[in-house]
């Protein structure tokens, strides 16, 4: 009776044992193959003005601005003027030592006034040579000399006429001497070329400077009007043909951060600029440099129509208007999102076309809808966009509720039929995805 009780009792334990496995394994198939519920926040599709705008980093320089460099080198023997005074046009700015181009003055006078005298030193010789050539004329026509004495004569009117006409020439070379020796003596003064202020000043009292007839000469200082100033902005390749002259633009200085300026698109470059940008760290060893990509960036000068004193060199952000569009359907930026094209694969002669088709196929623009507690899947065609909202040219109709938020789910979770409930922003991620934002922009 002992045994047998004993098997029974071990009876009931295996088929508890048994019976708790299989609840477990059906609890697990079941928990696996439950459908998820994605928690979003939705948006309607209605019309709105949008204005695109395309926005870029540079500085604030004066329209126009001249760099001094004298043209003659020498000691700075008068400097009268300091950064951020005020000049007029004409203007003592700086002197150079005139004494070497003094005397180079005097020198080439001399030479002038050498050459002059021996202008009428031929002068006279040319004169006693005709006489004497036309007495012996005479002479020879009476058959009184012979004909190589006449020819002596004869040539020596010749020379005295070609010796004249060197020393005139010559004359010339000097003069040109004289005035380009009054010219570099005249360099050696430098006023401003224009009504401006200071803006930088290189050099001091008492430096010798490099003139720019041969090289390079030293750049003494900047004189530049601030009356007049712009943003010199770098705009990428795939943004600069949106840009147009005559376009508005909405300017935000480091130094004024609680204002906005105007401005207008002025010029835009026709050549570009490349700009080295760091892609991290090389891998040619420790202590390798790092490698580096030309980004190609155009430069584009927007005008600043408010007055206010700015310093040439301030950071600047522009937001250039490009395109606008009034009462346009349009959904929230985030809600389009991208997803590739499913490849059909029902019959197995296609395999091989959709292997290929899947290699090239291009990833599609996409909105889901909310279609009660269903994600429906909506290819759609965009237009321009604002910092909020995009345009919708096709797929969507007024009206219809678009999936806006969150980011994760509309990026990578969902997919067309999938089960959606509706909820209440993540305020956290939601200033995140601001700040995040802001960061891009600037």
């Amino acid at each position: 009776m002992a045994k047998k009780s004993n098997k029974k009792r071990r009876n009931v334990l295996l088929a508890l044992a048994l019976l708790g496995v299989a609840s477990t394994s059906m609890g697990y198939y079941f928990y696996r193959h439950r459908e998820m519920v994605t928690v979003v926040q939705t948006d309607a599709v209605a019309r709105r003005t949008l204005t695109e705008l395309v926005v870029a980093n540079g500085r604030i320089h004066p329209v126009v601005q001249v760099k001094i460099s004298p043209e003659v080198s020498g000691e700075i023997i008068d400097l009268p003027v300091k950064e951020g005074q005020c000049v007029q046009k004409g203007d003592l700015l700086l002197r150079i030592k005139p004494d070497y181009y003094q005397a180079s003055r005097r020198s080439a006078e001399a030479s002038y006034q050498a050459a002059v005298a021996n202008r009428d030193l031929a002068a006279a010789n040319l004169r006693k040579a005709e006489a004497e050539d036309q007495r012996n004329l005479q002479l020879f026509q009476g058959k009184l000399i012979s004909d190589s004495a006449y020819q002596d004569f004869k040539t020596g009117r010749e020379v005295a006429q070609a010796t004249a006409l060197a020393a005139n020439h010559q004359i010339n070379v000097a003069k040109a001497a004289l005035s380009r020796a009054d010219e570099d003596l005249a360099k050696t003064t430098i006023v401003s070329p224009i009504a401006g202020t200071v803006s930088k000043l290189n050099s001091q009292l008492g430096e010798r400077v490099v003139g720019t007839a041969m090289m390079t000469g030293t750049e003494v200082m900047v004189v530049a009007d601030l009356n007049e100033m712009e943003a010199r902005v770098d705009i990428g390749e795939v943004d600069v043909v949106l840009i147009a002259t005559g376009q508005k633009a909405r300017l935000e200085v480091e130094a004024f951060r609680d204002r906005k300026f105007h401005g207008v698109v002025t010029e835009i470059a026709n050549s570009s600029r490349n700009l080295a940008q760091m892609q991290g760290p090389g891998t040619g060893g420790m202590g390798g440099n790092p490698q580096q990509q030309e980004a190609t960036r155009f430069e584009v000068k927007v005008r600043i129509r408010d007055k206010e004193p700015f310093r040439p060199g301030m950071s600047v952000t522009a937001e250039v208007e490009t395109r606008s569009r009034t009462n346009v359907l349009s959904v929230p930026i985030q809600s389009v999102t991208t997803r590739l094209p499913k490849a059909a694969t029902n019959t197995a002669s296609l395999v091989a076309t959709n292997r290929k088709a899947s290699e090239s196929a291009k990833a599609i623009e996409v909105v889901f809808l909310a279609d009660h507690d269903r994600a429906r899947l909506a290819p759609v065609k965009r237009g321009i966009s604002n910092d909020d909202y995009t345009e919708i040219l096709d797929g969507l109709q007024e009206g219809q509720e678009v999936i806006s938020g969150g980011y994760k789910a509309i990026s990578r979770d969902l997919e067309d039929g999938k089960r959606i409930k509706r909820g209440a922003p993540d305020l956290g991620k939601e200033r995140d995805k601001d700040k995040d934002k802001d960061k891009d922009k600037r």
